[in-house]
């Protein structure tokens, strides 16, 4: 008799679950502020930002799927429920034809034969175990099977992506008491407030690509294999949830500080502005590489010397990648701080801020029912770019050794990993390949749609913009 799966939550875990739900009281927020719900369909009127919502929101369900932990439940021993020391996420599961699939080494992608030889301990390229197991004769079979599996693959991809577009439009007909055709008519013709043609197009795109990864995924490797035999696509895959969690925990940890620093700097003056500038101005003194690595070196002794607080390894590299999120908010918040400074500046010799003054209201009521709204703008934007950095951040980390647990897949160590292997001969490229492509169509994403909330919430941005498209448009 077997008991149930042990459901695991890691530090990390509880921030993108925490993510989501705060993710999703925002948007009922708007849904139910006037004000606020303008701002965000005048951001997303742009195409662009449409569509790189949609594609963060596709990596944001990727993470949250390997942020649902367990271990698995063994036989009972002597009536006592036992577990496998080893955590798996919901991902892993979804995955498992990938995790299962494991060759001895190198093999590139699509491949059914090994990259090197004699690796098996056969003379010449030997057979995949899995990679193409399934033909025949691969030299003859490989790629028309390839090619078969990839027009099938999109075919479905294609279908269900439009399938979901036609539910959507009869919703969106049905709530706006509007014919399904006309409805459809105007998405096709691209009639619409919002640029709903390009987003049934990404997700079209979207559909086609996942079908296409899914139908040669069970059969071969699609970005190869690394050292160890295992799939790189897998890797990929799971290194988005190490992206996201450096990219909104450090975020999270950056804002109290940051927020509430450069209010009280801006409104009060004197000798807390005097203070808090210092703090910023020494903290900017210090090269930020060095300061972080001399933290995680630290962090790092005190994980060393205490293995009895981590039942498993994973909860030992979450615990160390929470820590190094924790260190990047807290070395990084004199930027923010400095915008923040500077807004609050501006807002308390504004009439209405003199007027609660006038009336007696307190400093700290003014701070933050007067001042703080009126610098979200500020924080949201910086937020949402500081995240494509801080992605960017961990790559460099962990190239130079100071970035998560090696036992943690990121886009950082998997680009570690390929320094010696772009050397190789024959060379393994796919690897740094894998990584490199994953992690641009991550920040590309997020910048995209950091470029549209900043044009929605400062209107000084976006008259600015409008004015040199003009310009552009009569010189040409």
């Amino acid at each position: 008799m077997t008991a149930w799966p042990r459901i695991v939550v890691l530090w990390s875990d509880g921030v993108l679950i925490g993510l989501a739900f705060a993710l999703l009281a925002y948007a009922w927020h708007v849904r139910r502020t006037p004000a606020r719900r303008e701002l965000w369909r005048r951001a997303f009127r742009n195409p662009a930002t449409l569509c790189a919502g949609l594609v963060l929101g596709l990596f944001l369900m990727v993470a949250l799927a390997d942020s649902l932990h367990f271990r698995r439940a063994l036989p009972q021993q002597d009536g006592h429920a036992a577990h496998a020391a080893q955590v798996e996420s919901v991902l892993d599961l979804a995955l498992s034809t990938l995790v299962e699939g494991r060759e001895v080494s190198y093999s590139a992608p699509l491949a059914s034969r090994s990259h090197a030889k004699g690796v098996d301990g056969t003379p010449g390229y030997g057979r995949l175990r899995h990679g193409g197991a399934h033909l025949d004769d691969d030299s003859a079979q490989r790629w028309p099977d390839i090619a078969a599996r990839t027009t099938l693959g999109a075919a479905v991809g294609a279908g269900v992506a439009a399938l979901l577009v036609l539910g959507l439009t009869a919703l969106g007909a049905a709530r706006a008491r509007e014919r399904f055709a006309h409805r459809l008519r105007r998405l096709v013709r691209g009639d619409n407030v919002l640029p709903l043609r390009a987003a049934a197009l990404t997700v079209i795109a979207i559909g086609i690509g996942a079908g296409v990864m899914t139908a040669l995924a069970t059969h071969y490797h699609v970005l190869g294999t690394d050292r160890t035999g295992n799939d790189v696509l897998l890797q990929a895959l799971k290194s988005i949830r190490t992206a996201f969690v450096i990219g909104t925990l450090s975020t999270v940890a950056t804002l109290p500080l940051a927020v509430g620093l450069g209010i009280l700097a801006g409104y009060l003056g004197g000798w807390v502005d005097d203070l808090v500038q210092y703090l910023y101005t020494v903290l900017s003194s210090i090269p930020n590489v060095l300061l972080i690595a001399a933290c995680v070196l630290m962090m790092q002794v005190f994980i060393d010397t205490h293995p009895d607080l981590f039942e498993t390894g994973a909860e030992r590299a979450d615990v160390r990648l929470f820590l190094l999120c924790v260190i990047l908010g807290l070395t990084g918040w004199a930027g923010l701080c400095r915008l923040v400074r500077a807004e609050t500046l501006k807002l308390r010799e504004l009439d209405y801020v003199q007027a609660a003054t006038a009336f007696g209201v307190g400093p700290w009521r003014i701070m933050t029912r007067h001042v703080f709204p009126n610098v979200v703008h500020l924080v949201i934007i910086t937020t949402v770019l500081d995240f494509s950095a801080l992605v960017l951040y961990e790559a460099v980390l962990s190239y130079v050794g100071v970035g998560v647990d090696p036992s943690m897949n990121s886009f950082g160590g998997m680009i570690n990993l390929a320094r010696s292997e772009m050397s190789r001969d024959p060379v393994v490229w796919w690897s740094f390949t894998a990584a490199f492509l994953f992690m641009v169509a991550l920040v590309l994403a997020a910048n995209l749609f950091a470029d549209g909330v900043r044009d929605a919430f400062d209107p000084r941005a976006a008259v600015y913009r409008a004015r040199r498209r003009a310009t552009e448009r009569e010189a040409a």
